[in-house]
């Protein structure tokens, strides 16, 4: 009898947490098992081996990378204010799933540097139409570089306050991004 994919996702979830809090050498079969709740048969149904777990968070990336450029293309505010705007992690999933590709890519996975490597070149694709000239993307990618990293520090893992702009003065950062832009 066919298990419900419901274990199957319980599984991947487990994964991306580990490797998001603890990093790649934890996430471990036995360990990623025991925070979903399953056997290590149980994940080993699912997933053989720690490659195919790795493989399950790339597809995931694929697919909220695929969401993320819907809305980017649809953003009522524009691509380049929407991307600015959405620099700013909010620990929603594709937040999640980049940072855990991360913590492989970190580990030697290749695909994942890959796939890192190919979610940029996307955005800078949906982007370059709207803004002027190159040296235009490249403003807007590595400011969002910039709000992205300082997001990442916080004063409970580093002692530094980060200071990234919110509200009113995220928008005024986004304005003078798109003046100059575009």
């Amino acid at each position: 009898m066919p298990r419900p994919p419901l274990a199957r996702e319980r599984v991947l979830d487990a994964f991306e947490d580990i490797l998001v809090h603890d990093g790649e050498r934890a996430a471990t079969l036995e360990a990623v098992a025991k925070a979903a709740g399953v056997s290590k048969g149980g994940l080993l149904y699912h997933f053989a081996s720690k490659e195919e777990l790795a493989a399950g968070i790339l597809d995931r990336l694929e697919e909220q990378m695929r969401l993320d450029e819907e809305r980017m293309a649809t953003a009522p505010e524009g691509p380049v204010a929407y991307f600015i705007r959405t620099s700013v992690m909010t620990d929603d999933p594709l937040d999640r799933v980049i940072v855990a590709t991360s913590r492989l890519a970190q580990g030697g996975h290749s695909p994942s540097v890959e796939a890192l490597s190919g979610i940029r070149k996307r955005w800078a694709a949906g982007i370059r139409p709207h803004v002027r000239d190159q040296a235009a993307l490249d403003l807007v990618l590595l400011v969002s570089d910039g709000l992205y990293f300082n997001n990442a520090l916080t004063p409970v893992t580093t002692g530094v306050s980060a200071t990234v702009p919110t509200g009113a003065a995220l928008d005024a950062l986004i304005e003078l991004v798109l003046r100059a832009a575009t």
